[in-house]
């Protein structure tokens, strides 16, 4: 198999970086990850953030931004992000009142237009980072994360395809990473275990109500889940991504430090 550069997603060790971004980061490239994606400052400003991946020798390759954030400041934001030098910017998640199915899902649509044009005029290439709930159809019976992507120009929007979610939505990772070959610069390793629950957004920090199904849902380190990861692997290579991440969220099984090393060995291994 061809080799990839393989980063990982800082909201995997949240905690860690929180109390000390910059040994976090150390001990990410110590493992043998070639670039991080961020999720937030973690209380540092921007030009501290680019200070510390210099001295740790690691680029951050791309940044999960809040939608809301961006929506209230696009200059500013995505300004703020090309300071520290990412080459991509995600829409990571939408809250219920923005998401497929709802009246305000056509202006999300609209927002993320003008976001990826602002990106695109500051050289940035905006992406946009899949769940499972945009896996509801529209009226004209496509996927709504299909619609996004056949109503934004590839040009302002590329994907960054969560291959654990498009399983959790009811399709074929490796599939649909192949669907969409030349747009996917991005693509998300996530492992996981059981079956689609009414709590599983907990484990991703997004607080529930709802009493999980008897057959739980967890993640798992890329490899030692369900996922078919040589085939997505191949998939995300043979489509022209640049880049492949490892997302691990939280697990009752182990340190967050010890899955992330575990999944960057195995990917290594392939």
């Amino acid at each position: 198999m061809n080799k990839i550069p393989v980063g990982v997603q800082v909201y995997s060790v949240r905690n860690e970086a929180q109390n000390d971004l910059k040994g976090t980061i150390q001990q990410l490239k110590d493992m043998g990850y070639d670039g991080v994606e961020l999720a937030g400052l973690y209380g540092h400003t921007a030009e501290e953030v680019r200070q510390i991946l210099d001295e740790v020798g690691i680029p951050a390759i791309s940044a999960h931004v809040p939608y809301l954030e961006l929506v209230e400041d696009m200059e500013g934001t995505v300004r703020k992000y090309k300071e520290i030098g990412v080459e991509y910017i995600a829409v990571p998640y939408l809250t219920e009142e923005y998401r497929p199915g709802t009246d305000r899902f056509p202006e999300v649509v609209e927002n993320i237009r003008k976001i990826g044009q602002v990106c695109k005029d500051n050289g940035i290439v905006l992406l946009y980072h899949n769940h499972d709930f945009e896996f509801a159809k529209m009226e004209d019976g496509s996927y709504a994360l299909d619609y996004l992507y056949a109503t934004v120009p590839a040009d302002i929007l590329q994907t960054e395809l969560d291959t654990c979610w498009v399983n959790v939505g009811g399709e074929d990772p490796a599939a649909y990473v192949r669907k969409y070959a030349g747009r996917c610069p991005v693509v998300h390793l996530k492992d996981f275990v059981g079956t689609r629950s009414a709590n599983m957004y907990e484990l991703i920090g997004i607080e529930s109500k709802e009493e999980a199904k008897s057959e739980e849902f967890g993640f798992r380190p890329v490899g030692y889940g369900v996922q078919d990861m040589p085939a997505i692997v191949t998939a995300a290579l043979e489509s022209g991504a640049k880049w492949v991440i490892v997302e691990q969220d939280q697990s009752k099984e182990r340190p967050p430090m010890e899955a992330v090393r575990m999944s960057i060995d195995y990917i290594r291994a392939l």
